[in-house]
């Protein structure tokens, strides 16, 4: 796994031996059920928290479709885009913060299978998202790396020509 870090960014990315198609239908699934945008522990732990501020910490459920569409609303985000061609998956979340974050998931073809980029951003807004901004890094990298390596589960579990141990990835 590589990571990457700046002051707005946090970056995770790993190379997986699946077709990028087949990685796509798990990363991009609006099926009904668990989901890792949805269920990872960090983004539970995140919607009570905004409840706990007054927010409303929704918990959409997927869309029960078989891939998420521009618009759909899931857990507490909202589907800015989901481009099928491209593979590229941009999550808005609808919760309070002093600003805008922004989960980003992309799936592209590598020669052994495919390279999964994760990508969480904090736009932030005002004085006091700048200070958030500062006091957020630890916990944005926390929460993507923890998001992450829900996502790779979910795709080694998937895999169906075999599996690869997730710590290896």
């Amino acid at each position: 796994m590589r990571r990457q870090s700046t002051l707005r960014t946090t970056t995770r990315e790993s190379r997986l031996p699946v077709p990028a198609q087949q990685a796509w239908a798990v990363v991009a699934s609006g099926r009904a059920g668990p989901q890792w945008y949805v269920d990872a522990a960090p983004f539970v732990v995140r919607g009570g928290i905004d409840r706990l501020v007054g927010g409303a910490g929704r918990a959409w459920p997927p869309p029960d479709t078989a891939l998420l569409a521009t618009g759909d609303r899931a857990g507490f985000w909202r589907v800015a885009e989901a481009d099928l061609e491209q593979r590229h998956l941009v999550l808005v979340a609808e919760v309070r913060a002093p600003g805008t974050v922004t989960l980003l998931t992309d799936v592209l073809p590598d020669v052994e299978g495919c390279l999964v980029r994760q990508t969480v951003r904090l736009d932030p807004s005002g004085l006091l998202g700048a200070a958030y901004l500062l006091a957020d890094l630890p916990a944005r990298e926390a929460v993507l790396e923890l998001t992450h390596r829900r996502l790779l589960h979910d795709l080694a579990r998937d895999n169906r020509s075999g599996s690869w141990p997730v710590d290896q990835v």
